[in-house]
């Protein structure tokens, strides 16, 4: 006994987190919360991936997958790997598709853990019984045409006796049915509904991936449903929906005809960078899949930059070029015990409004940003500034075009180059992404600098092998000099943004995409 209250001091928490049905933004808050602090997660095969970007790098990830009838793992041994883990005083989330305790095994997990005398909580998650049919323009209950909505599963339990669902009473419920698990069962579920007086004329449809960019929606009839799924060659996961709320699909679909609806999208820039992108893409339709090739970290020595700061009073001019120049800046300012006001009397400058935007986090506003988002841009909006004879200090990358501090030589400025932080190569998941262009569900492929073209093809064994897998997908470049370089690397580029900004790469791909659709 003495042992066992020892044990249970130590023992760690477990978190049964609902992952939603698969759009990623539909997973809760509390369930993030509990990603962000987990040591380890045990995930299957309805969770959507990304999710685990949430999940510290330290943190054990325990594929649990489940896909239909195929090979997965046993739950008995699903609920010692989460037993175990906690009794090891660790945090485990166990992430589950939809919400736990909707026909995903959530509540046999819970009866485990309870019995070993194990802490535990229970997420909910956004089901897909009612997130699924949402996305594909069909509520599953409404004033005037369902009142009622019953969840069913589609495949029961194989261990039991006997088959306890109630199919008469199914079949004369006026409201709406929405099956879970059935795919595999469509047949049976149709033949035993319309066998129980259900008419034939009842419209159904499959949602097959939904709230996801693969999201596919087959709408037919009971009389009809079996033969066009079997055309539309639909698999499983698919949610079947049985009722006349159907038939608002025709005037409620919003998912499905957003402009980049179906398009997995490429997202190259660094992890810390990538929302404004993946979100912007996100909001049209596409599926973002984020794929850093570069990764922002320090320089190799702050000397350079330390100095520089320690004689601000000498510049009358501060370039920033990036916006990842901006905070080790001012950050290294804070860290030598000065702030915002140590840049008092100068100038400050940036290339775009991203850049500028990054600023006035510090309390700053830019004083001159060029109509032109790039090294040429800025030259000529600091020619007309005027900076013959004046001071100026340019804190960059490491490795960069050399191109503005030499023109603003050519004008007559004194510059100062110094290194705020290096782009490098990320440990990336390259044979995933080999994997995805290899099977072509990569339709565009975005960079947003010169860095990560580079970088892009280092991730090749050959120019050959990036020729071939990139061949099916659509490039699209931020602007000319990202676009020169993708050229250079062998990259044919479709679409150039008509500025230097992320919202334009994005409006760009949209109005390509809608042309070509």
């Amino acid at each position: 006994m003495e042992k066992l209250e020892e044990h249970d001091q130590r023992a760690g928490k477990v978190y049964l987190v609902g992952a939603g049905p698969g759009d990623r933004k539909l997973l809760t808050l509390r369930g993030k919360e509990c990603l962000e602090q987990a040591d380890v997660v045990l995930y299957d095969y309805l969770a959507n991936p990304v999710l685990l970007e949430h999940v510290p790098a330290q943190a054990e990830r325990i594929y649990v997958g489940r896909r239909g009838r195929g090979h997965y793992q046993d739950q008995d041994e699903v609920n010692r790997l989460i037993i175990q883990k906690a009794r090891e005083g660790k945090t485990v989330v166990r992430l589950k598709g939809g919400d736990p305790f909707v026909f995903g095994r959530g509540g046999e997990e819970a009866e485990a853990i309870a019995a070993a005398g194990l802490p535990f909580e229970v997420v909910p998650g956004v089901t897909s019984a009612v997130a699924v049919p949402a996305y594909a323009g069909i509520p599953v209950t409404h004033r005037t045409l369902a009142s009622t909505v019953a969840f069913v599963t589609g495949h029961e339990d194989p261990s039991k006796e006997a088959a306890t669902l109630e199919w008469p009473r199914l079949a004369s419920a006026n409201g709406t049915l929405v099956f879970l698990m059935g795919m595999k069962n469509l047949p049976a579920i149709v033949e035993h509904l319309v066998t129980e007086g259900k008419p034939a004329d009842t419209p159904v449809a499959l949602i097959r991936w939904g709230t996801r960019s693969g999201q596919r929606t087959v709408v037919g009839t009971l009389g009809d449903i079996v033969g066009k799924a079997e055309e539309a060659e639909m698999e499983p996961p698919t949610v079947i929906v049985v009722g006349d709320v159907v038939r608002l699909r025709e005037q409620l679909n919003w998912f499905e005809t957003r402009p980049l609806f179906g398009k997995r999208i490429l997202v190259t820039r660094a992890r810390e960078q990538a929302r404004e992108l993946s979100d912007l893409l996100a909001g049209y339709g596409g599926e973002p899949v984020e794929c850093p090739t570069i990764q922002v970290v320090a320089p190799e020595s702050w000397r350079e930059l330390d100095d520089a700061i320690a004689n601000l009073r000498r510049y009358q001019w501060l370039v920033f070029t990036s916006v990842n120049g901006v905070r080790p800046f001012m950050e290294r300012l804070r860290q030598l015990g000065q702030d915002a006001r140590a840049l008092a009397g100068l100038r400050l400058c940036c290339i775009g409004p991203r850049t500028a935007q990054e600023l006035t986090a510090y309390g700053l506003r830019a004083d001159l940003i060029p109509s032109e988002f790039q090294a040429e841009g800025l030259i000529e909006a600091m020619k007309a500034a005027g900076v013959a004879g004046q001071h100026v200090l340019l804190p960059r990358a490491a490795v960069a075009r050399e191109i503005l501090p030499e023109q603003l030589r050519a004008m007559g400025a004194d510059v100062r180059v110094v290194t705020a932080y290096r782009t490098v190569m990320p440990s990336g998941d390259a044979d995933r992404l080999k994997d995805l262009l290899r099977r072509h569900e990569i339709h565009v492929i975005t960079f947003a600098s010169s860095s990560t073209v580079r970088n892009f093809r280092r991730l090749f064994d050959s120019g050959e092998e990036m020729k071939k897998l990139t061949g099916d997908a659509v490039v699209a470049c931020i602007g000319p000099i990202t676009a020169k370089t993708a050229a250079e690397q062998g990259l044919s580029v479709t679409i150039t943004a008509a500025k230097n900004t992320i919202p334009a790469l994005v409006q760009a791909i949209v109005r390509y995409c809608s042309k070509r659709d």
